[in-house]
């Protein structure tokens, strides 16, 4: 049995221009390889309606599970979902149920739900909410693509709503071994173990410390017995 496939999108001139650095690709990642869900691509994306509208439909064909963050705020940049509901073809309206969760948060608040804010409970026809204790505007699932909000508090608890309704499937095992080696001596039996080892992933990163050159090598896999195996060769092999 493989495990479901998901790809991720992030949306935002902010992220491609450096402004800000983007930490939420990092922790879905994580929380993906802990339910068994690989992570086989991720797309940053402008805030470009053709560039957005063309990466969910790519994605969400090519994929189980499709992640977004960044543009479901209250500012006119924010057109992520309206992006969402052009790409499956939906209509999209202020809903009742999202106003009511921003009515009730900004009346806690003091503060009035004015027309920007009110853009935050704008949802594609058919689509289900994802809860937001954060900050009350919530995310969507629309088909099977998650829409969710670029600040990392926000998307990390959304994040957290939303893994457990899906199926997973095995989860990624890995072991590492820092090899005080240059990658030119250690590439031809890194080599033979991964011919010999062809369900895991072997992987070589090098660094250099105190002037010293060397590399983190990590077997990742699925089953922990031929983790196991190939770190007991690896080890045996080059075991410092």
């Amino acid at each position: 049995m493989t495990n479901p496939t998901s790809a991720m999108i992030v949306i935002g001139d902010e992220i491609l221009s450096g402004r800000t650095r983007d930490s939420n690709m990092h922790h879905l990642a994580q929380e993906l390889t802990k339910v068994g869900i690989d992570l086989k691509e991720v797309r940053m994306v402008s805030d470009d309606p053709h560039a957005i509208e063309g990466a969910v439909r790519a994605l969400s064909a090519a994929y189980t599970h499709v992640f977004t963050s960044g543009g479901i705020g209250p500012t006119h940049d924010d057109i992520t979902a309206d992006c969402v509901a052009r790409a499956f073809g939906r209509a999209i309206a202020v809903r009742d149920d999202a106003r009511a969760i921003l009515q009730a948060h900004y009346d806690r608040m003091g503060t009035e739900l004015n027309e920007a804010r009110l853009r935050m409970a704008r949802i594609p026809e058919g689509a289900k909410l994802i809860d937001n204790p954060v900050s009350a505007a919530p995310g969507f699932i629309i088909e099977n693509v998650h829409v969710m909000a670029g600040v990392p508090t926000v998307f990390e608890t959304m994040v957290a709503s939303v893994l457990p309704t899906l199926v997973g499937g095995k989860p990624l095992l890995s072991q590492s071994l820092r090899v005080f080696r240059g990658e030119g001596d250690i590439a031809g039996p890194l080599g033979e173990l991964a011919t010999d080892f062809p369900d895991l992933s072997i992987g070589s990163y090098p660094f250099q410390k105190d002037g010293v050159y060397g590399a983190q090598i990590v077997i990742r896999g699925q089953d922990g017995t031929q983790v196991d195996a190939a770190m007991t060769r690896l080890c045996a092999v080059f075991g410092e």
